[in-house]
């Protein structure tokens, strides 16, 4: 972990509300795995007091990068950050994702903003992969094809059907495995998304015995674990009331969340 001032790169818009954010940081950079996050103070000065957290959606060189949409007032506000100012950002933190070895074959499951880990999952992956891309309409889907595995196959859902599945993305990775038969044991799934869409994904890999790695988003202070305000509920075999998403996580397998409390 670093703490660095960190100069940005570019600040893009790429959908009505969501951002690309490139900063230099070669420390961050070059020990960023899948699945980490950093956290941002969005300007100088201390308002507002808070850093916000932002999973590392992929690196370039002596670059990260981060995918946000605006939907508060740290976003908001970055959102008028300019290429050439420098932001105060502490990272990487938490745990990332374990890549898959052998044979595996990586089925990413991503919805919305959650798609942000797993493009960077699918940038360090160096083998056949499938990405199945839930939005709610055609406007908000991301094409960022400077970041996205070079053996990467998309697929893509909507809400409304304006483009590719209309439905779910669950209704992509169940249809699948379903196809898939005896085959889909070769399968290692990896997910990220809104609560609802983690809950079912994670009654699909208990259903058909397929291991699967979780990012969870929450709400974050610290980003260190002393807050204790990404608490959330483990199930009671495990010993442990809660874990934490900073600490313990961001990256959790099926067994280690109550989700039927999440």
């Amino acid at each position: 972990m670093f703490e660095e001032k960190a100069p940005i790169i570019f600040n893009q818009k790429v959908t009505l509300d969501t951002w690309l954010l490139g900063m230099k940081s070669p420390r961050i950079a070059k020990s960023a795995r899948p699945g980490q996050f950093v956290m941002i103070r969005v300007r100088s000065g201390m308002d507002p007091l808070l850093r916000r957290p932002f999973s590392i959606c992929g690196t370039e060189r002596n670059s990260f990068l981060v995918l946000y949409r605006a939907v508060g007032q740290g976003t908001a506000i970055l959102t008028e950050a300019k290429s050439g100012e420098i932001l105060s950002v502490l990272g990487p933190l938490g745990t990332g994702f374990e890549l898959p070895g052998g044979d595996a074959i990586p089925l990413l499951v991503g919805g919305g903003i959650g798609v942000a880990p797993l493009l960077f999952l699918a940038q360090r992956l160096k083998k056949r992969t499938l990405f199945m891309m839930g939005f709610a309409s055609e406007g908000e889907v991301l094409a960022l094809p400077q970041i996205k595995g070079t053996r990467t196959q998309v697929s893509i859902a909507t809400d409304d059907g304006s483009k590719g599945h209309r439905g779910f993305v669950t209704d992509l990775i169940e249809d699948y495995l379903v196809k898939s038969g005896v085959e889909k044991k070769r399968h290692l799934l990896f997910t990220c998304g809104p609560k609802g869409m983690m809950s079912k994904m994670a009654d699909i890999s208990s259903r058909h015995g397929i291991s699967c790695q979780f990012s969870l988003e929450a709400s974050m202070a610290c980003g260190l674990g002393a807050c204790l305000g990404c608490a959330i509920k483990a199930p009671e075999s495990s010993g442990r009331a809660y874990v934490h998403v900073c600490k313990d996580g961001p990256v959790f397998r099926t067994e280690a969340i109550d989700w039927k409390a999440l």
